[in-house]
């Protein structure tokens, strides 16, 4: 599990440097689909009309929440040291014998989106 969670945590580290990056919050204004500004009421190149809804409801703050609930999870599992709090703390868990399964089933499926990064191993997938 260790390595999973380290891989992971690396994942959500890139993704928050480019969130960062990116800054603020990004916004299409419904009344004029297709325009996308950033947090100081910058447009956005216009070759980007067609993608604004999906750009806007995807900005560096959302994008910074996730990874903050993700780290969340990341951090119940990473914390799990007796089968019975990994039971209590995981109803996703796969149990053979007293002992859960790892990695975890809610640990290989926040790591599927990531799939396609390197470092990424065919056995964490759900």
């Amino acid at each position: 599990m260790d390595d999973l969670v380290q891989w992971l945590r690396a994942q959500l580290d890139e993704d928050e440097r480019i969130a960062r990056a990116a800054g603020g919050t990004w916004w299409a204004p419904p009344d004029l689909p297709g325009e996308v500004y950033d947090s100081g009421g910058v447009n956005i190149d216009a070759k980007l009309k067609s993608f604004a809804a999906h750009i806007a409801e995807h900005d560096p703050a959302r994008v910074l929440r996730e990874i903050d609930a993700k780290r969340r999870m990341l951090e119940l599992h990473h914390s799990i040291e007796l089968p019975t709090e990994a039971l209590d703390a995981c109803a996703e868990c796969e149990v053979t014998g007293a002992y859960p399964e790892y990695p975890c089933r809610t640990l290989r499926l926040l790591a599927l989106p990531y799939s396609d990064r390197p470092g990424y191993r065919e056995e964490w997938r759900p």
